[in-house]
């Protein structure tokens, strides 16, 4: 496994004017795969995993049988990352797959998430969190719908770098032509959804030979750029928004009432953004009664301050009655406190959403009845225009939406802050998920309109 590499980044902490050192982590890139079915995401998976050394030998050795079982020639590396038995069996990928690798320059948690169109929502899931994105396109076929209705989906989630993998490139003879009508047809097409240039790269690979996936490949010396793994350890990872305002979705309140802690009371949850330190004035909303940081619990004991992704329990100077799905946030830059909400969502449902609808709105850790006022507008990823006021929003589909809530919601954009600007929408009948919101317009086509 690769060595981890460290780098450090100095702030001033809200109110208290101290000096914070905080590490900054540049050797960890989150990425996820998407593309179309049997475009070759989990070969190329497995690949990676394969010529990284980060297969264990019996893992190799169960692949070499199955293969065998198969009567294949060679192994099938997408055996790797194909876990559930239905998606062995179907030779699919049905589930979002989780993997972490590493090489000496870098560490690598990637999720490999299903093709099919019914299961766009996996890829909602896998690549909510990711700071790239592998899109494979087969090299035959080019840039088809399923391509463009996923770069839709991660341009929606503000997945800020794109690779685009041609693969299958040894099926076309390794033709230079037909790389670079796919590489500028999906250019324009990425621009047109809000990306620049310069933060999306093409590349053509075979996953099945391994063509510059880890080594350049002598079959495409009309090729200049780097291999997957190269720009893979080589982008530039934005590191977490330490400089973003704070915010603790509360998830529970510890009081033990022992003889050790008979007077303790913690709040405990994960940092969604920003960082919080001793001293710090804070505003618990939507109660919106303001008090101090006393102290900064953690698993490994009390800590002068924590950043986002850290998980913490808060200590307050001010007995203040907080219960799970309070928000507590940094007192000069909160939130605001609102029942309407313009947000675009990605519906993930088989039956369609229609103006009026009673859904529930889960945002942080809390849960609000909820009733859709109006669908603004449908997003065409194909044609990249959008289509006004449309009667429903169908499976798979984009669309702006406005929502009232029963209670004030502490929001903020998904521009500024991912975990805050985000929420879901579940079927009060059965509690299953609905749609992906987003706050705010952070599709490029609808902020145009």
């Amino acid at each position: 496994m690769g060595s981890r590499m460290t780098e450090t980044t100095t702030r001033t902490a809200p109110d208290s004017g101290t000096e914070v050192t905080l590490p900054v982590q540049t050797d960890l890139l989150r990425l996820a795969t998407a593309g179309s079915v049997d475009d070759g995401k989990s070969t190329l998976v497995g690949r990676l995993l394969h010529d990284t050394k980060s297969v264990l030998a019996d893992q190799l050795d169960a692949v070499h049988r199955a293969s065998a079982d198969r009567g294949l020639a060679t192994p099938d590396l997408s055996l790797l990352v194909d876990g559930l038995r239905a998606e062995r069996e179907q030779g699919i990928t049905i589930d979002v797959a989780y993997r972490y690798f590493a090489t000496p320059k870098r560490s690598f948690v990637l999720a490999d998430t299903p093709g099919h169109v019914q299961y766009t929502r996996n890829t909602v899931t896998g690549a909510s969190t990711a700071q790239l994105a592998v899109l494979l396109v087969d090299a035959r076929n080019g840039v088809v719908e399923q391509t463009r209705r996923h770069a839709a989906v991660l341009a929606l989630l503000g997945v800020p770098q794109l690779v685009l993998a041609v693969n299958k490139i040894d099926m076309v003879d390794f033709d230079e032509a037909v790389f670079t009508r796919i590489a500028t047809e999906f250019a324009e097409h990425a621009r047109a959804l809000g990306y620049q240039d310069d933060a999306v790269v093409t590349i053509p690979v075979s996953a099945l030979l391994g063509d510059n996936v880890v080594e350049h490949s002598a079959n495409t010396p009309w090729y200049e750029g780097p291999s997957l793994l190269e720009h893979l350890e080589r982008v530039p990872v934005a590191p977490d928004p330490h400089d973003a305002p704070f915010r603790l979705p509360v998830q529970y309140v510890i009081r033990p009432r022992t003889a050790e802690h008979p007077d303790y009371r913690g709040y405990a949850g994960q940092v969604a953004a920003g960082v919080v330190a001793e001293g710090d004035e804070v505003v618990v909303l939507p109660a919106g009664v303001r008090t101090r940081v006393s102290k900064v619990d953690t698993p490994n004991g009390p800590k002068p301050r924590a950043a986002a992704g850290h998980s913490i329990t808060l200590l307050l100077a001010d007995d203040v009655d907080i219960s799970r799905g309070d928000l507590i946030a940094a007192a000069d830059t909160a939130p605001e406190l609102t029942d309407e909400l313009d947000a675009t969502v990605c519906w993930l449902a088989e039956k369609p959403l229609k103006p009026g609808a009673k859904v529930l709105v889960k945002h942080g850790t809390r849960t609000a009845q909820a009733i859709v006022t109006e669908l603004s507008a449908r997003f065409d990823e194909q044609r990249l225009s959008s289509v006004d006021a449309p009667d429903s929003l169908q499976l798979n589909e984009i669309g702006r939406v406005q929502l009232r809530t029963s209670e004030p919601l502490p929001v903020d954009t998904y521009a500024a802050s991912r975990r805050t600007g985000s929420f879901l929408v579940i079927d009060p009948a059965d509690g299953t998920t609905l749609a992906a919101g987003l706050i705010g317009v952070p599709l490029a086509p609808f902020a145009a309109r």
